[in-house]
């Protein structure tokens, strides 16, 4: 980095992303993925879904010149648990703690609740090296967590450059699975179908046709579209699912609100409703060239709405609006055979302790080349068909 007084980079920390210019933040953000923009990460927090009482306590970093211009930041927080990462690292603690060590608290950089791929070494475009900022901000990150006696640093979700360059830095690099389609330049949801093996075609059509049956009416709607009473009702679903899944909703009714306000134009959401009655609904947020498919919510058991809403809605959608891709959120391998195939997610590592540092250096090593093989094999579970000579029956 520039060691001369007038070019001296200043790095500092903020408890509130409120206190930082949002023009600033987004110049650093860019304008493709709507999650690290100030708009999504200060809804959070202005609704209560982060901060001290939900285990997310906020210490974003800013990288400054000396003129006080905001070249670079990263979302960053303190963590006293590991819950809403959807990168799991409860084993690590577990075993640390089992070895007499306290793992908690511990820093996260990352978009609470929000398993998607984007950018965490977050750099304005016209900023000089931008590679030495980004090193920057993970040194940074390191030196807080040593200082505030935190075990151990995660980026979690970053893109696949920054996990390139973070683990050139001698950090852990750990890899993931999800779920994306891609948009072959598809001009309607046949084109697409026409694509697949014959029966996975059917398969296709028939579930299309069971959600159509249930006689739930689906709409799509977007901006000035969605109501208040929309959001009322999309939160019941999001609480009645959490309920039944996994208890705790992270996110507060009033995150809904400022969303809409918001981001309401990067909003699209699903409802669904059974004789005027709303009953189930799916989030997705746009980006620049892909749609996210966020949370889905409902009043009761509705198997094959759920893949109508959440995978073949976003496809309508995404070929409509000329995306290149929708990115269908965490886990499901299910999600195979409708069109959404295997796609390698990263995440980063710095952990203080020599001994737990081997230790998840092993384990990571074992688990990447498992992980490898297991893409490999689903892959081979594809819809589509295989090349001009493929048997189209199969």
């Amino acid at each position: 980095m520039p060691d001369t007084a007038e070019d001296r980079l200043t790095l500092e920390t903020t408890g509130r992303i409120a206190a930082v210019d949002a023009a600033a933040w987004d110049a650093c953000a860019g304008p493709d993925n709507p999650f690290v923009s100030h708009a999504f990460l200060a809804a959070l927090e202005e609704s209560g879904s982060v901060g001290g009482e939900a285990g997310w306590l906020p210490r974003h970093l800013l990288l400054r010149d000396a003129a006080g211009t905001l070249l670079a930041a990263a979302p960053l927080y303190v963590k006293s648990h590991s819950y809403g990462e959807y990168v799991f690292d409860w084993a690590w603690a577990n075993a640390y703690a089992q070895a007499g060590g306290r793992y908690y608290p511990k820093l996260q950089c990352a978009v609470p609740f929000t398993p998607v791929t984007g950018p965490r070494l977050l750099v304005r475009p016209d900023a000089p090296d931008p590679a030495a900022l980004r090193q920057a901000l993970a040194g940074g990150m390191i030196e807080l967590a040593e200082r505030a006696g935190c075990s151990s640093v995660h980026i979690t979700f970053p893109t696949e450059t920054e996990a390139q360059a973070l683990g050139g830095m001698g950090l852990l690099t750990r890899l993931g699975t999800q779920y994306h389609w891609e948009n072959r330049g598809y001009a309607s949801f046949d084109d697409f179908l026409a694509g697949l093996a014959s029966r996975k075609r059917k398969d296709i059509r028939k579930e299309r046709e069971k959600a159509q049956a249930t006689g739930v009416r689906l709409r799509t709607l977007t901006g000035a579209e969605i109501t208040a009473a929309h959001w009322d009702a999309f939160f019941r679903f999001y609480r009645s699912t959490s309920d039944r899944k996994w208890g705790t909703p992270y996110l507060t009714r009033a995150f809904f609100d400022l969303l809409g306000e918001r981001l309401g134009d990067r909003v699209v959401l699903v409802m669904g409703e059974d004789d005027g009655r709303p009953v189930c609904g799916a989030l997705n947020l746009r980006g620049g060239d892909c749609l996210y498919g966020r949370n889905w919510g409902s009043l009761g058991e509705y198997r094959y709405l759920h893949f109508e809403a959440c995978y073949y809605r976003a496809i309508d959608y995404a070929i409509e609006h000329r995306l290149a891709r929708v990115e269908a959120g965490a886990q499901g391998e299910h999600k195979i055979k409708r069109g959404y195939l295997p796609q390698a997610t990263w995440s980063a590592h710095w952990i203080a302790d020599p001994a737990l540092r081997g230790a998840v250096a092993r384990f990571l090593r074992q688990e990447t080349a498992m992980m490898q093989e297991e893409m490999a094999d689903l892959c081979d579970l594809a819809p589509y068909r295989r090349g001009d000579g493929a048997d189209d029956n199969t």
